[in-house]
């Protein structure tokens, strides 16, 4: 488990807004930064599959295999073009944190 030391600032407000700032704020910008989020987020994914795969030893072809997907998504999740759910998304947290069992249990 990874440790992360914080400092707080007693002479911080924390929990608190700028309302002007928030009033201030268009629909657009809201949109924009909704979009650039989603964005990170399906980068984020990308890599995460990337990783697991690369950690593995495998090829997209032959992770495909073991794992039971098509070649197809394995190339849209690597690409951020999709993002893996449900139990594929359980699926890439096991095989990242237990490789062997999960391995195993593939076979």
């Amino acid at each position: 488990m990874k440790t992360i030391r914080v400092t707080i600032d007693p002479n911080a407000t924390p929990g608190r807004i700028d309302p002007a700032r928030v009033d201030a704020t268009t629909e657009e910008e809201i949109a924009k930064q909704k979009a650039a989020d989603e964005t990170e987020a399906m980068l984020d994914a990308a890599r995460f599959a990337r990783r697991v795969r690369k950690r593995l030893g495998l090829s997209q072809a032959e992770f495909s295999q073991r794992i039971d997907v098509s070649l197809e998504t394995i190339r849209n999740w690597e690409q951020g073009k999709r993002c893996p759910t449900g139990a594929a998304k359980a699926l890439l947290k096991v095989l990242d944190k237990a490789p062997e069992a999960a391995l195993a249990a593939l076979d």
